[in-house]
């Protein structure tokens, strides 16, 4: 006869282990190596009924301690014996959970259960998201139905408690198995958990004890937040199940374009025009910025495509407003389309002084790549 392995090697598990470890090496091992999970394989079969033996002896605390001093011994049979008394309930709830696609969270709907969170969308001015303000949104939010106080009966009735689990929204099932009796926890079939059935259902939410209502929600949008990015509200959503707690409310915040300004980041991007003698000579200019305008003297000489920063002229940032990003600002030389004779004489003037040729008619940069392929053909 096989010698039986040590229940602690078994589970995987130290001599002092908790309750808890147990659990979790057990469960483990379980959804690993159930039949059902493993159709016509003998060895997952003996390890499935080996782990649940190992398991029901370790986690009675009286067959433990038997266990502890005399080992296999401690049992007349040579093992725990042919029932399993411990709930499986939710054990076998996330492995049949998981093998049928229903999840794994069976045997814990009954308890309290948190409400759904609720999303919506604001939009803003560039300005507001950078330095924040204040909107007032409506958003339909499920509440307790005003005409039965939530109860989801008629208003001089009141829900009966369900005859089935006796108001704990709860029922245990017990079947006799290849490895033994086990007993599981499972939603009460007739009440769907609730623990109450309603003979005469409320007619304003015919039995729900829910409502929608469209509701104004004040909402404070941070200084500093980006386009796409979120608010949330917590337990603004929908309330929760059997007194859990309510979901929250997430609000997408879109931010409208800038005729002026571009956000990369924390930092702020312009383009501004200067004229032609602006750039040559130099120039104090005023700059437009998220404070308002602010004077910046560029140097002679300036080309187009110059850029220059203004420290702490961009963004401030969302998690520390005493921080904000920059403003950068590029220059670009505008050259006047229309000039009156008396410009055009300067202009000449200007370019013999410079040493510049002035022709009337110049050619493209088309003609001169034409002239040169035609000089090295002919030679």
């Amino acid at each position: 006869m096989e010698q039986k392995r040590d229940y602690y090697e078994v589970l995987d598990v130290d001599k002092n282990a908790t309750e808890a470890e147990l659990k979790k090496a057990y469960r483990k091992l379980a959804k690993q190596y159930h039949p059902d999970m493993n159709p016509d394989d003998e060895d997952a079969e003996h390890k499935f009924k080996e782990a649940s033996e190992a398991y029901d002896v370790l986690s009675n605390a009286d067959k433990r301690a038997k266990y502890d001093q005399f080992g296999h011994a401690a049992f007349s049979n040579g093992g725990a014996g042919g029932t399993y008394d411990f709930d499986m309930g939710d054990i076998f709830g996330d492995i049949f959970g998981d093998f049928f696609g229903m999840g794994g969270n069976r045997g814990r709907r009954n308890g309290p259960r948190r409400g759904g969170d609720v999303r919506t969308s604001v939009q803003i001015e560039f300005d507001e998201a950078a330095f924040g303000t204040s909107k007032v949104i409506e958003v339909m939010i499920t509440e307790d139905c005003e005409t039965c106080q939530g109860s989801g009966a008629k208003p001089g009735t009141k829900p009966d408690t369900c005859s089935r689990c006796h108001g704990t929204g709860q029922e245990r099932i017990q079947q006799n198995t290849l490895f033994g009796a086990m007993t599981q926890v499972r939603t009460c079939s007739v009440c769907h958990g609730r623990g109450k059935i309603i003979s005469d259902p409320c007619n304003t939410c015919h039995g729900s004890g829910k409502v929608k209502n469209k509701k104004k929600i004040e909402v404070d949008i941070p200084a500093g937040i980006d386009h796409g990015q979120s608010i949330r509200l917590q337990g603004k959503g929908e309330p929760g199940e059997l007194g859990g707690p309510r979901g929250d409310l997430l609000i997408t915040v879109y931010v409208k374009p800038h005729q002026l300004f571009e956000r990369q980041g924390y930092d702020v991007h312009c383009t501004i025009p200067i004229t032609f003698v602006q750039a040559a000579l130099g120039a104090e200019l005023e700059v437009p910025t998220l404070d308002g305008a602010v004077k910046y003297s560029i140097k002679e000489g300036t080309q187009t495509h110059t850029r220059f920063r203004l420290k702490g002229k961009g963004i401030p940032h969302l998690r520390n407003q005493n921080y904000r990003g920059d403003q950068y600002v590029t220059v670009k030389v505008e050259v006047p389309t229309k000039l009156n004779n008396e410009q055009v004489d300067y202009l000449k003037k200007f370019a013999e002084i410079s040493g510049d040729e002035v022709h009337q008619q110049r050619k493209t940069f088309f003609d001169k790549v034409k002239d040169a392929f035609d000089d090295a053909i002919h030679g």
